[in-house]
């Protein structure tokens, strides 16, 4: 699996963020940096945080702590604001919207596009990318398959050009020969450009993939290192990948 050579300019750099749910408190202070060109993935087990942390990297809820993406904070940024910097997520569940088209679900992740011209060729690539989501553009959503639907739910967050793409779970629920697909698309989306940070269950495949990773635990970042590293890592064998 080939992926793009990341830059030393750094896109996204979270310091010290804690959430919290009433008083539970889901995370604990974490903090990462992610390079322009990166596949980053966080592994941890079901309530780690991880979806949590991306949640509040989308502004959907609430946090303290420091975020800088492209240099601007995003603490002081609302979430609705935050797809037109280039920060977009696939969230866990794909969120497709069932009774809508294929093509009508693509069109909402260009909302933030005023010039047709240019969504045209951004859906030229996305359907590039997603061979399927051509064929059944006119028909459902919520008549494809599991795996159809995390495509549209990838492609609709490709709509909006994002500089940041991230994924929750893009495996889940999904048959291996699906999963291969999925995480073939993701290094060329990858090799196109864009920067990833990827949360995934199947800590094999996105260790394959990415080029850093960090390891969460309920709601602390216990190891971190390049992909390889996590991948041959004694602890990470035993905890998360089932050695």
């Amino acid at each position: 699996m080939t992926v793009m050579q990341p830059s030393s300019q750094i896109l996204l750099d979270v310091k010290n963020l804690k959430v919290s749910y009433g008083a539970i408190q889901a995370i604990k202070g974490i903090s990462f940096q992610i390079f322009k060109g990166e596949i980053v993935t966080l592994i941890g087990a079901n309530g780690a945080g991880k979806t949590t942390t991306l949640r509040s990297l989308s502004g959907l809820l609430p946090c303290t702590g420091e975020v800088e993406f492209l240099g601007k904070d995003l603490q002081q940024i609302p979430g609705h604001q935050r797809v037109p910097m280039g920060l977009a997520q696939s969230p866990e569940g794909r969120g497709v919207f069932p009774q809508m088209t294929v093509i009508e679900n693509l069109w909402i992740g260009a909302f933030r596009q005023k010039n047709r011209s240019v969504s045209e060729k951004i859906l030229q690539r996305v359907f590039e990318l997603f061979p399927k989501l051509k064929e059944r553009q006119s028909q459902l959503s919520g008549t494809l398959s599991g795996g159809e639907q995390q495509m549209l739910a990838m492609g609709r967050a490709l709509m909006a050009e994002p500089k940041l793409l991230m994924l929750d779970e893009p495996s889940l629920g999904l048959a291996p020969k699906i999963v291969s697909l999925i995480f073939e698309i993701i290094a060329e989306i990858n090799k196109q450009g864009v920067t990833v940070l990827l949360v995934e269950q199947n800590a094999r495949m996105a260790l394959k993939a990415a080029h850093r990773a960090y390891a969460v635990e309920t709601g602390l970042i216990k190891l971190s290192g390049t992909g390889q590293e996590l991948l041959h890592n004694e602890e990470v064998k035993k905890c998360y990948l089932g050695w």
